[in-house]
């Protein structure tokens, strides 16, 4: 479904990404772990549009989509939930729903995902008319991950849904990821700092290190692989 081929991408002159290499297949959960400045934020950003690729290819079906402008590749079908929610602070609940649905046209089906998110995440449609701002850490990932989906992703890429959230938030918003997986059979890359939890919920892994993938396989053979046991799951 989506693959990177000796992907170089960086800022400027700052280059961040060197021959990087991953494939996702339809209907899968695949994560991205690593440490921090290990360029797992500028791979999201750069499958976006938002970084530009500087060398290789990056394809969504096959079709070459790297270095399109972002709202092209959105309507490709890919949604970024971006690292630290990006909501639109001064905007109500379903107002920021609203924009996610921004490139849609299908009146009907749009309420039927109104529905869907409501569904999936209550709290939101309780607070449908309170400004987005307002909402606790964890409510605004929830809203955050739901605007991403209100324009019918075939890919969503999440960059550190946990971050910062209470132990009880990261409980439901990783629940709901496997939820969204599974009964809407959207496939899924996630970046995650919790390696342990990402691990559980995914079905393969990539370590990036500097800038480059260093390893990949199954997650059970990751949370079985001694060095990554010692270096991502604090376990010896």
């Amino acid at each position: 479904m989506l693959s990177l081929e000796s992907v170089h991408a960086g800022y400027g002159r700052i280059s961040v990404l060197n021959k990087v290499d991953i494939l996702v297949e339809e209907g899968e959960i695949v994560t991205l772990i690593g440490a921090n400045g290990a360029g797992k934020t500028t791979t999201l950003m750069t499958i976006s549009g938002v970084v530009p690729c500087t060398e290789g290819v990056i394809r969504l079906f096959n079709y070459p989509i790297q270095n399109m402008p972002p709202d092209q590749i959105v309507r490709m079908g890919i949604s970024h939930v971006p690292e630290g929610r990006r909501i639109f602070p001064y905007m109500t609940v379903k107002e920021n729903l609203d924009m996610g649905a921004f490139l849609r046209k299908d009146t009907k089906e749009i309420q039927k995902d109104f529905d869907q998110v409501y569904s999936m995440f209550p709290i939101l449609n309780n607070r449908k008319h309170q400004i987005g701002g307002t909402l606790s850490g964890g409510e605004q990932q929830m809203l955050a991950i739901s605007r991403a989906l209100m324009a019918r992703p075939k890919l969503l890429l999440l960059d550190e849904p946990s971050l910062g959230l209470a132990p009880i938030f990261v409980r439901q918003i990783f629940n709901m990821i496997k939820q969204i997986n599974e009964s809407q059979n959207t496939t899924i890359l996630l970046v995650e700092q919790n390696a342990n939890l990402a691990l559980k919920i995914a079905h393969r892994g990539y370590v990036m290190e500097n800038g480059r993938i260093v390893l990949n396989d199954t997650c059970k053979s990751l949370m079985e692989n001694d060095s990554v046991r010692k270096a991502y799951l604090g376990l010896i």
